[in-house]
């Protein structure tokens, strides 16, 4: 007698992955890009039935993500090793590369902070998160955390933004700590005291200000380039632990709220908001039925489609998919990349085991890829 076959022990796997799901009436027609998090360097660009048609190996697991660039290029976030042991656990970077499709790199810079995001400029140049020590007479100001969970030495470290030109030399940083409030900006309870902010995301507004995700405050900031104040804010009556603020065309804020430590409510639950800017009041939001049914407790992201869907990354899973402004689900994608976390120090269950996790993922229409 025949053996019945093994059960696959992966639960995501083991669900299903792939295309899932999809309304070719309703769904924004392109291509969509995403880097396995657990991957040696790969980023594919599949097609709305899930085939791949086009792939980049690059020399770097990924810090956390890539994007096209408006000259077709991919702009990339790299892990590297040479540093793995002079940060935090949890550490995404080390490199950022512009790569051209066929897979020349044109340009890299690398910095022994660099973390989570690096993002084009219009003017060329170049954000960059990195890190810093906060000086030791404000880290003991600091409150919240999970108690003794400091950084080597009892330090906390806290997010700088630079701008580096296609040199890479940095024209322009921004220090977190010298414009937040300890006894106000107070570090989530469930989050380590190795940092204060915990960046995930910068991006420059079409007024050339510059906002950032600090998910260990469950707050967004925006930052006034001119005179480094902060300018807008919108803290943990809101959101909680969120990722991948940005701006819209109407002005709006898009923003993957994760949940995982939402004031309000004791079930975990992610959602997707649009935020108007002026009033800080919620003018669209997509949330699942039972709200549980949709929970990603790190990264993830969503971008608004030129039909008005939203393409959300529901990160910890791996699972992308579009929505209407009614909430229909209209494509979904599970992605089949499975893999271990690559060049971490983390000895936490959160990064054991084979794992799909997609940072963040884009839709572009064939119009924005002129060389596919």
């Amino acid at each position: 007698m025949t053996p019945p076959p093994a059960v696959d022990q992966n639960a995501i796997r083991r669900r299903g992955v792939g295309l899932r799901a999809w309304n070719r009436e309703k769904a924004f027609p392109g291509y969509t890009l995403f880097a396995p998090i657990t991957g040696s360097g790969q980023v594919y660009l599949i097609d709305l039935d899930g085939t791949v048609v086009h792939q980049w190996n690059l020399p770097y697991p990924p810090g956390a993500y890539g994007y096209l660039l408006p000259n077709g290029n991919l702009l990339y976030n790299g892990k590297t090793a040479d540093n793995i042991s002079e940060v935090p656990w949890w550490f995404k970077g080390g490199a950022i590369i512009e790569v051209e499709p066929a897979g020349r790199i044109v340009w890299e810079f690398r910095h022994p902070t660099h973390h989570h995001d690096g993002r084009r400029l219009k003017n060329g140049n170049t954000l960059v998160l990195a890190l810093e020590t906060i000086p030791a007479q404000l880290a003991a100001r600091i409150k919240g955390g999970i108690p003794g969970s400091e950084w080597r030495g009892g330090r906390i470290l806290a997010d700088v933004i630079h701008e580096v030109d296609r040199s890479g030399t940095i024209v322009w940083s921004w220090s977190s700590y010298q414009h937040l409030d300890p006894a106000v900006d107070i570090i989530t309870h469930n989050d380590r005291r190795e940092e204060w902010t915990h960046a995930n995301t910068v991006s420059e507004l079409a007024d050339g200000n510059v906002m950032v995700s600090l998910r260990n405050l469950s707050t967004v900031v925006i930052v006034e380039r001119t005179s480094g104040k902060i300018v807008w804010k919108l803290g943990p009556d809101v959101l909680s632990h969120q990722h991948f603020p940005h701006e819209l065309e109407n002005g709006n804020i898009l923003v993957f709220d994760n949940g995982t430590a939402r004031s309000t409510a004791a079930l975990n639950f992610s959602r997707v908001l649009e935020i108007s800017r002026a009033t800080k009041q919620i003018v669209w939001q997509y949330a699942d039925t039972p709200p549980q049914n949709f929970y990603s407790p790190y990264i993830s992201g969503a971008q608004r489609l030129p039909n008005g869907n939203t393409l959300i990354t529901e990160g910890n899973y791996g699972r992308l998919f579009e929505v209407t402004r009614d909430g229909e689900i209209v494509w979904e994608f599970v992605n089949p990349h499975f893999g271990r976390q690559q060049l971490t120090t983390d000895p936490s269950p959160a990064v054991q085991g084979e794992q799909n996790s997609v940072f963040r993922s884009f839709r572009y229409a064939r119009s924005a890829i002129p060389w596919l």
